[in-house]
C-alpha cells in the first residue's frame, strides 16, 4: 500500500530528529539531577521503542497538503504530537495497570521494579505509578517546548500552542468516560462512541491535522473539513483497537492479548454481545470479564462468544462505514500535495485492516 510507504518514509525522517532531541534533553537533565536524567532516558526509550507514528504523520501530511513547503521544519515540529502521545500513553498504562507497551516495560512497571530492588519498605506499585505519572507530565511539557522553539512565525506558534493545549483538554474527558464506564460495568453504544471520539478521534486525527494545517496558515474552514474527516476515522481506529485487543497477537501488538478482558473494558464488542447474544453467551461473557487469572482457552471462549453473537461482524461493518464517511469528507479538502491525498485516503483503509 502506497500510504504505508509514505508513512514509513516519514518515520525514517522523524527518528533522527527524535533521537537528537532526546540526546540534548538527557544532556540537560544530567546537569539538573540524576533522577531527571533517568526519567528523560525512560521517556526516550519508551517513545523510540516503537509505534506507528500516525499522529505526527497526520500533522506532517496536513501541512504539506495545505501548501506547506518547509519539510525539515514540519518534521521537527511534528515531534510535539508524538510527545503528547507518550504523555497520554504513560498515564493510560497507569490507569490500565499495563506492564508492557511496544514490547518493552511500561514506565510504571520500570519504576515498580526499581522500588522492589532499592526501596523494600515502600509500596512498589504506588511508587511505580507515582514516578510514571510525573514522567508522563514531563513528556507533556516537552511537547509544548518543541512547538515553542520551532522555526515558524511567532503568531503561528501561538496558534499552534493554543491548539496543542486544546487537544489535551478535549482528550482527557474521553479517558475519564472510559474509566467511568469500566467502573459502572455497563455502557450504551452512544456512550461508547462518545468515548471513542474523545479519547481517540480528537488527538489521533483531528488535533494533528489541525496542527499541520495551522502551520501552513490555513483558515478555520479547512480545519472544519479536517474535523469531518477525522471524527469518524478516529472511531473506526478505536473499534479496530478493541478488536485487536481480543483477537490480535501479542507479538504484533507488543502487549498482552486479553488485557481488555481482564480490565473489564466496556467496548463496542462487549455491549453488542449484551444486546444480541444468547442468555448463555451473555452470562458467560460477564463471568470472564475482569477475570484476573483468565486462561488462553478462556480467551478463546470469549472470542467465540464475540464472533458467534454477531458482535464482531457488527463492529467490522460499522468501522467500514465510518471509514467510508471519512474518505467522502476528504473530498472537501483542497489538498495541494499528491502524497498528502494518497496518505489520507490510504491510511483510512489501513485503519480497518491493520494487525497492530
Amino acid at each position: 500500500m502506497e500510504a504505508l510507504n509514505l508513512l514509513n518514509d516519514y518515520k525514517e525522517r522523524l527518528r533522527p530528529f527524535l533521537e537528537e532531541y532526546f540526546k540534548e534533553k538527557i544532556r540537560k537533565a544530567k546537569l539538573i539531577d540524576p533522577l531527571a536524567e533517568e526519567s528523560v532516558k525512560m521517556i526516550s526509550n519508551f517513545t523510540l521503542a516503537g509505534g506507528k507514528r500516525i499522529r505526527p504523520a497526520v500533522m506532517y501530511y496536513a501541512y504539506l497538503g495545505c501548501g506547506g513547503k518547509d519539510e525539515d521544519r514540519i518534521v521537527e515540529a511534528s515531534m510535539s504530537i508524538e510527545l503528547v502521545h507518550s504523555f497520554l500513553l504513560i498515564h493510560d498504562d497507569i490507569i490500565d495497570k499495563d506492564e508492557l507497551r511496544h514490547g518493552v516495560k511500561t514506565l510504571n512497571a520500570e519504576y515498580e521494579a526499581i522500588a522492589r530492588k532499592f526501596f523494600p519498605k515502600t509500596d512498589p506499585v504506588h511508587f511505580g505509578n507515582s514516578m510514571a505519572m510525573i514522567a508522563g507530565d514531563l513528556a507533556g511539557s516537552m511537547a509544548s517546548e518543541i512547538v515553542f522553539h520551532s522555526k515558524f512565525a511567532p503568531e503561528t506558534i501561538i496558534k499552534v500552542l493554543d491548539k496543542l493545549q486544546d487537544i489535551v483538554y478535549v482528550t482527557i474527558p474521553g479517558e475519564m468516560i472510559d474509566v467511568i464506564l469500566e467502573a459502572k460495568g455497563t455502557a450504551t453504544e452512544e456512550e461508547i462512541m462518545r468515548m471513542y471520539e474523545g479519547k481517540t478521534s480528537r488527538y489521533t486525527f483531528e488535533g494533528p491535522s489541525h496542527l499541520g494545517a495551522l502551520l501552513a496558515n490555513s483558515d478555520e474552514s479547512v480545519l472544519a473539513n479536517f474535523t469531518d474527516y477525522s471524527m469518524p476515522l478516529g472511531a473506526a481506529f478505536q473499534i479496530r483497537d478493541d478488536v485487536l485487543g481480543i483477537f490480535g497477537e501479542q507479538k504484533k501488538l507488543g502487549k498482552p492479548v486479553g488485557s481488555d478482558i481482564i480490565e473489564g473494558k466496556q467496548t463496542l464488542l462487549v455491549i453488542k454481545v449484551r444486546e444480541s447474544g444468547t442468555a448463555a453467551q451473555k452470562k458467560r461473557m460477564e463471568q470472564l470479564l475482569k477475570k484476573q487469572d483468565i486462561t488462553k482457552s478462556e480467551i478463546d471462549e470469549f472470542r467465540q462468544i464475540v464472533t458467534e453473537s454477531g458482535s464482531l461482524d457488527y463492529a467490522k461493518n460499522l468501522s467500514e462505514k465510518l471509514v467510508s464517511d471519512s474518505i467522502s469528507a476528504l473530498d472537501k479538502i483542497d489538498l495541494q500535495n499528491k502524497d498528502a491525498r494518497v496518505f489520507f485516503e490510504g491510511i483510512a483503509h489501513f485503519i480497518v485492516n491493520r494487525q497492530h
